[in-house]
């Protein structure tokens, strides 16, 4: 559990698992871990959907002077289990999962960071918490009294929202699933490039940091480090199932009564502005910060995108 160097002197996270449960059996989820480990106050930090908790690198590095930074590799990605049966590749498990390493973790303090998928988890965390506290029986002296029960900080919502651009989620789900393999790392490189151009500009370093945690090398062939199962969920979404789904977003969006950053890529096919701007009118503690040159999704590697995430965190 130490930390290890890092080829240019800098610390690298610890590796951790914890093992959930899913209706078809259990799993383990991998979860990365920078910063004290007694330190009480977490930052959880959640990536999208074939991504690995090892996109934070950069933030976790900087934040992890304040917090115990953990960036889990949500179960079928990275160093995480694969599901049994691949339906349950959805939110609620996700969110269920989160539920289980927050229990471990046992923050004083949570706050969140959700690029994406990570941010749909987020609401589906937050509207969970929410009709909990609504529903739950009141019993004096059983059960978690009101100020012990889990409760969300600050929240960042990277480049997502509850009303999501159906045009850009088809253009995910035409390569999430796709059996590629290669035979060298620098072709695995030109493919991340190329699929997520939206990240906007990154030198030829970035790039690979981008690629070495989700295609890894199997058989002398660098293949995709995910369960290529997740896509069919994913893919079975029809755009009046995904315009269902809004006001039950909406209605967890609304219900965080916690500071709230939103994070947009200024080109963004997925985060509109329109929806922005609704989001800043139907919660006062939000705010906007848009990137520029971005898509989706700003990546947090450059110093600009981590001050003003810094910024409203530690504010």
């Amino acid at each position: 559990m130490n930390e290890t160097p890092h080829s240019h002197g800098t610390p690298e996270p610890r590796l951790d698992y914890v093992t959930c449960a899913s209706p078809a059996g259990v799993h383990r989820m991998a979860y990365w871990e920078w910063g004290n480990p007694d330190n009480d106050r977490v930052l959880l930090c959640v990536h999208g959907l074939t991504r690995t908790g090892r996109d934070f690198d950069a933030m976790a590095r900087r934040l992890s002077q304040h917090y115990r930074v953990v960036c889990p590799d949500v179960v079928g990605r990275g160093k995480s289990d694969w599901l049994i049966n691949a339906a349950n590749y959805v939110v609620p498990q996700y969110v269920a999962d989160m539920v289980t390493l927050i229990a471990r973790l046992r923050p004083n303090r949570l706050d969140w960071i959700g690029t994406s998928m990570g941010g749909l988890i987020g609401l589906g965390l937050a509207g969970t918490l929410a009709m909990s506290r609504a529903l739950r029986p009141v019993r004096p002296g059983c059960g978690l009294q009101e100020g012990d029960a889990l409760q969300l900080g600050k929240i960042v919502f990277n480049d997502i929202g509850p009303r999501l651009n159906f045009s850009g989620l088809e253009r995910i789900a035409q390569y999430v699933g796709q059996p590629i393999q290669f035979d060298r790392f620098d072709q695995a490189v030109d493919y991340v490039r190329s699929v997520s151009a939206g990240f906007g500009p990154h030198d030829e370093d970035g790039w690979e940091d981008l690629t070495r945690f989700v295609f890894h090398k199997v058989d002398n062939h660098w293949v995709k480090h995910y369960d290529l199962r997740i896509a069919e969920p994913f893919a079975g979404q029809s755009e009046a199932a995904v315009q269902a789904s809004e006001a039950i977003l909406w209605k967890a969006y609304e219900s965080i009564d916690t500071p709230i950053l939103l994070v947009r890529g200024e080109q963004s096919d997925l985060f509109s502005e329109e929806t922005a701007q609704e989001m800043l009118r139907r919660n006062a503690g939000a705010s906007l910060y848009t990137v520029s040159n971005v898509g989706h999704a700003p990546t947090f590697r450059s110093d600009d995108q981590i001050d003003a995430v810094e910024q409203f965190l530690l504010g």
